[in-house]
């Protein structure tokens, strides 16, 4: 049955990317060509290219929503972009070989002089040096698909402070964040996960925000689990920018707002505490540190709900606070220059793109960087720390490369007076 809105997609936007996709593809294919005339790889280049387009089709004819509540259709698109991706690097090749010769012989022709011949042996070098160049991005995208999103890491940091209370010295905590639950199909690896996270036996563990992708509905088959994390201080939350249900197609007002109110009673129904602009002091041998949990606050066009001034009220500047906010940006713009000195904030949100390369001491790159100042790992400014956490999901892309799902886990430490 047609959907409105999904028929006005197929009319516009579709018909402008098949033309691309197919034009991508016949670049695409000339490298193919090049290397092997055989029937079988023209067949199975084709068949591949026709499936994924009219597979693409079907979905938007056919299923209603959006594609990040369902984890299958995500695979679909992610492995649309691997291969749209795989072809440009293939196209890009072909294409200046192509111009290069396009280019001399106009110069040719205006000069008189004799036309370039065209050599079979270098458009085959070419077409070689184009595959070799895709391979790159086929194969780490594909890995990223099937193993590489759940490629958890533990990230240890020790942090020192002069004014931490004595007995919170050797204090633990571990973050996790963006669980994206609706783009989990694989429960062994998210029991893992969730192991994990218990493994290291902090003192508390705080999420970070963005539980699901869209809605509420999306957290049914993960409950169970979720509810297994245990801390002595407890599991504490904050919202992020998807727990809004802010990019889902809601019939009424009045039933996103349902959608949220049912998310927050899910936390509570597995034991978390979710902080909404609002703190709780973690106590130990009479002395006490803040915790501290807002709202989402990003900046663009991201929702701006975070309030610190609200979940301020009451806390001594003198406290050791730690701050709970989902978008690093919001530490950017408001946390690092707060007149309360948050000691610590801890975010989430950017994935480090789910893609990247970061060898220590090395290299530190992914597309994340042109989007965000902090967008991954630990940060200090001010005299305050930002830690940014990959998270543990993914979204929008079904897989992860170089920037690895993780965990981190972070010792409070009283600096010593000689």
């Amino acid at each position: 049955m047609f959907k409105s809105a999904y028929f006005r997609i197929m009319q516009w936007i579709l018909p402008l990317f098949f033309l691309f996709y197919f034009t991508l593809d016949f670049y695409a294919f000339q490298a193919f060509r090049s290397l092997s005339k055989a029937k079988l790889t023209i067949y199975i280049y084709w068949a591949l290219s026709l499936f994924l387009i009219l597979s693409v089709i079907a979905d938007q004819i056919f299923m209603s929503g959006s594609m990040y509540e369902n984890p299958w259709r995500m695979i679909l698109y992610s492995l649309v972009l691997v291969m749209v991706v795989t072809k440009i690097f293939l196209a890009l090749g072909m294409f200046l070989e192509d111009s290069y010769r396009i280019g001399v012989a106009i110069y040719q022709k205006l000069t008189g002089k004799p036309r370039d011949r065209y050599i079979p042996s270098r458009r085959k070098f070419v077409a070689t040096m184009a595959i070799g160049l895709a391979a790159l991005p086929f194969s780490t995208l594909l890995y990223g698909m099937i193993r590489g999103r759940y490629d958890f890491r533990v990230l240890k940091y020790e942090l020192t402070f002069d004014d931490l209370p004595e007995a919170f010295d050797g204090y633990t905590l571990t973050q996790f964040s963006d669980l994206h639950l609706g783009s989990w199909n694989n429960k062994k690896e998210f029991a893992y996960a969730m192991e994990l996270i218990n493994e290291q036996e902090s003192d508390t563990i705080l999420f970070t925000g963005d539980l699901v992708n869209d809605v509420v509905g999306e957290t049914k088959r993960w409950k169970s689990l979720m509810s297994t994390l245990r801390a002595r201080d407890g599991v504490y939350s904050v919202l992020g920018n998807h727990d809004y249900g802010d990019y889902h197609r809601w019939p009424s007002k009045e039933e996103k707002a349902e959608n949220l109110e049912q998310l927050k009673k899910v936390q509570a129904e597995v034991g978390w505490k979710l902080l909404n602009n609002e703190h709780v002091y973690l106590e130990r041998d009479g002395q006490r540190i803040a915790l501290v949990g807002v709202e989402n606050w990003g900046n663009g066009n991201f929702k701006k709900a975070g309030d610190l001034d609200k979940a301020t009220e009451g806390l001594q500047d003198a406290d050791f606070k730690i701050l709970m906010s989902h978008d690093p940006t919001h530490w950017d713009y408001h946390v690092k220059e707060y007149p309360s000195k948050y000691h610590i904030t801890l975010s989430g949100h950017t994935h480090g793109m789910q893609y990247g390369i970061e060898i220590p001491g090395f290299i530190r790159w992914s597309p994340s960087q042109f989007r965000y100042e902090h967008w991954a790992g630990l940060y200090k400014e001010n005299n305050r720390y930002l830690n940014v956490n990959r998270g543990l999901g993914v979204i929008g892309f079904s897989g992860r490369f170089g920037v690895w799902p993780e965990v981190t886990v972070i010792k409070l430490k009283r600096k010593t007076t000689a």
